[in-house]
């Protein structure tokens, strides 16, 4: 591995953060390219359950340095709780965390607007009010401000008064709320400075010194292909590009810089919030898959949408990523069912489509095929042969449908829950 990129396929949630770390044995820098703390990334290691938000998850592992991309947009305070929480599980974070001096800095007016814009929305967008979406539009009208602008204390006095000044007249004029206190936000950054000064660095420099030095690098993102703000089911998406173009943007290397990009896909689909959902059971089998597969989000505890493979989603999401291999999850969780239904295609106003159509997703039909479930309980299997025959029936069925090799199944939570494919 040069530099291998771990991408979601699905609409997030599809187990990255397990993945994340099984591929940090082969790496020595693991870098966060986008999101923020609206993403919740789990990993069981040794028994013990960690959810990371902004940390890069490969953090577990003694050595490895850890980067925070230009591309993500950091809560000081979430990632000041995750070092000190990593710290007393007595992992050291402070001196192998890098954070981008670009990143930019989700303070309490990005949150008070985020729930503000949704609670007086007719249409919910389903957003975690984490500060995520007002956080990137700042970004986008130059506003912002960035991790490497807390080292410039005079400086950073004079900005947080004028971006208050407006922030504040939104907040009281358009929503009614209460104004944001200057003192509680530059009380915030002092501590972020207190805590990351020295973490502070140009990250892209870095990064291409690192593949110069031949280091080995992974890139992990948040979320999932189909809630990419731009090729995803607008509007009802994230605010960043959790695509390969979001890892190149976000952390400032190049596509020749890329030797492998591998699809996190989850065995059957889930959703959080709203928006169009073609392959989702609202019966008996979504339940059953939720409780199964323990279908809550690790940021915000609301219950995913569960629904069936679908095939058109994953197709979309391996051309558009230019996929390479596929890390296949939670196989385990489809124990029990004596039918597994997979979505091959579509049809809008019985016209049959094989293609993934994200403007008229909500009319689509998907078309479905049945194949054989099994009963038994896999996940001791650790190798493919050990498999029931119709799990592998399902495995190899899922991968001639997409056209990408599945280099990876995973059985479980744990680390060692995992298959690799010969």
């Amino acid at each position: 591995m040069g530099c291998l990129v771990v991408i979601g396929t699905q609409w997030g949630d599809e187990g990255k953060a397990k993945m994340i770390d099984f591929y940090t044995r082969d790496a020595d820098i693991i870098v966060r390219y986008q999101g923020g703390a609206n993403a919740g990334h789990t990993v069981v290691a040794n028994g013990k359950k960690f959810i990371f938000h902004l940390v890069p998850s490969g953090i577990l592992h003694e050595g490895r340095i850890c980067v925070v991309g230009n591309g993500v947009v950091l809560d000081p305070l979430q990632l000041i709780d995750e070092i000190n929480l990593l710290g007393k599980e007595g992992y050291s974070v402070l001196d192998r965390l890098l954070i981008s001096d670009a990143a930019h800095l989700i303070l309490p007016y990005h949150k008070a607007l985020d729930g503000a814009m949704e609670e007086s929305s007719a249409k919910k967008i389903g957003t975690t009010q984490r500060g995520i979406g007002p956080c990137y539009a700042d970004k986008c009208l130059r506003t912002g401000i960035r991790a490497g602008d807390v080292l410039d204390r005079n400086g950073l006095d004079e900005r947080i008064s004028r971006v208050l000044e407006m922030k504040n007249m939104q907040l009281e004029k358009l929503y009614g709320k209460k104004p944001v206190d200057k003192n509680e936000v530059m009380d915030i950054l002092d501590s972020f400075r207190a805590k990351a000064e020295k973490m502070i660095v140009n990250t892209q420099s870095y990064l291409h010194r690192a593949l110069k030095n031949k280091k080995r690098i992974l890139l992990e993102g948040a979320q999932g292909y189909a809630l990419d703000i731009d090729h995803g089911t607008y509007p009802f998406v994230t605010s960043s590009n959790p695509t390969i173009g979001g890892a190149l943007m976000g952390t400032g290397l190049n596509s020749f810089d890329i030797d492998k990009v591998v699809g996190i896909t989850k065995a059957y689909v889930t959703r959080v919030g709203e928006g169009p959902f073609p392959t989702e059971d609202v019966g008996d089998d979504g339940e059953r898959l939720r409780v199964n597969g323990g279908e809550f989000g690790s940021t915000t505890g609301r219950p995913r949408r569960c629904g069936w493979f679908d095939v058109e989603l994953l197709k979309q999401s391996a051309m558009m990523n230019g996929l390479t291999g596929i890390a296949f999850t939670k196989l385990d969780v489809l124990s029990g069912f004596k039918k597994i239904k997979v979505a091959v295609s579509y049809e809008i106003k019985g016209k049959k489509i094989d293609y993934f159509p994200g403007a008229y997703l909500h009319e689509v039909k998907p078309v479905y095929e049945e194949l054989d479930g099994w009963d038994e309980n896999i996940s001791d299997c650790r190798e493919f042969r050990d498999l029931p025959s119709n799990a592998r029936d399902y495995v190899s069925y899922i991968e001639k449908q997409i056209g990408v090799p599945i280099e990876i199944v995973s059985t479980g939570a744990g680390r060692e829950k995992t298959i690799v494919m010969k």
